[in-house]
């Protein structure tokens, strides 16, 4: 193998077409899984479910999986059960998140737990992860079970740091980066790494695959982050403007309040306690992020994180899925534009 570089920005028009055709017949394999495996006897449960995994979504991290199988020429079966894994696990975690978080909308639609309430999501939740980890126990590798429950146990951490550090305007970004390491890049890891796994391609190329999906996980929500603050429910599929109201404390945020005087870093810490939440004061808020350029630099450091994704898979032959996943993380960064 002889390594490329590939500069972040070389696509125009970055697209998730690459990597959706390359992935196509496997996908229709990883859907036939959820759709058999979220299936129960309790009604509520595929109904409740199904409203989530039905309701859209780029099924981003599954995608992963298959598409790192194929850029290790991978030629068995196992990885679509494992990507379907990988999808019940983020459904899990997005039920639990809306309920923790009171939100209104996911992927576009009303949230689950505003229709179905709070118990019942949660309670589909744990039905799913419980789903994924039996799916996990077919597969038999005790290698992908450890990476696999190992990333569920740190994204719980993260959820409960970012609990935490919530309204806590003296968050730092070391500890915000820690945070969205856990809660978001730990599944985008595991699931480009379980693929190596599989295929038995040795230990250089798991952590490859690791670095890959660790990093790209990293700029996706520092750009999910930034355009809660420039985009619009329609396009984020969400409110715009949730994490302003519910007091996270993101690197926008982070950025503005540091970089504000003493009336602006007042204004952060009244908003983030919940006290400044209209939409005037959300309006106000992406002013000063716009005067200090906290959006910019936190695309600036998606940026930087996603050259270091594509940097991860150099060393891998050139050929449609190496193409595929490195536009991937392009497209992932193009979001904000």
């Amino acid at each position: 193998m002889t390594a490329t570089i590939h500069k972040i920005g070389g696509h125009q028009s970055p697209s998730l077409d690459p990597i959706l055709k390359l992935v196509a017949p496997g996908m229709n394999k990883v859907n036939a899984v959820i759709l058999d495996r979220m299936q129960s006897q309790i009604p509520l449960i595929p109904e409740l479910a199904g409203h989530l995994i039905a309701g859209g979504g780029k099924r981003m991290r599954p995608m992963l999986t298959l598409a790192c199988a194929q850029l290790l020429d991978y030629p068995g079966e196992r990885h679509h059960k494992l990507a379907a894994a990988v999808e019940f696990i983020h459904t899990a975690t997005l039920l639990h998140d809306d309920v923790v978080d009171g939100s209104d909308m996911r992927r576009g639609k009303t949230a689950a737990n505003l229709i179905f309430g709070n118990p019942a999501a949660v309670l589909v939740g744990d039905f799913l992860f419980s789903r994924s980890f039996e799916l996990m126990v077919e597969d038999g590798s005790l290698k992908v079970l450890k990476i696999l429950s190992n990333a569920s146990a740190v994204i719980a951490e993260g959820e409960v740091n970012q609990l935490t550090a919530q309204r806590q305007i003296s968050t730092t970004e070391e500890k915000y980066l820690e945070i969205i390491g856990s809660k978001t890049a730990a599944l985008f890891a595991a699931a480009c790494r379980i693929s190596a796994v599989v295929a038995e391609s040795g230990e250089a190329q798991e952590m490859a695959l690791d670095a890959y999906g660790r990093n790209l996980g990293i700029a996706f929500q520092l750009v999910d982050d930034a355009i809660d603050y420039v985009s619009d429910g329609a396009t984020m599929g969400k409110d715009s403007g949730d994490d302003f109201r519910d007091g996270k404390v993101t690197l926008p945020v982070i950025l503005a309040h540091c970089r504000g005087n003493q009336e602006e870093q007042k204004f952060w810490r009244d908003a983030m306690l919940g006290n400044r939440v209209s939409n005037d004061d959300l309006a106000h808020a992406c002013n000063l992020l716009r005067a200090h350029r906290a959006i910019d630099d936190t695309l600036d450091r998606a940026r930087h994180y996603g050259q270091r994704a594509i940097d991860a898979i150099a060393h891998f032959s050139a050929g449609d899925a190496k193409s595929a996943l490195t536009e991937a993380v392009e497209f992932a960064i193009a979001r904000a534009y």
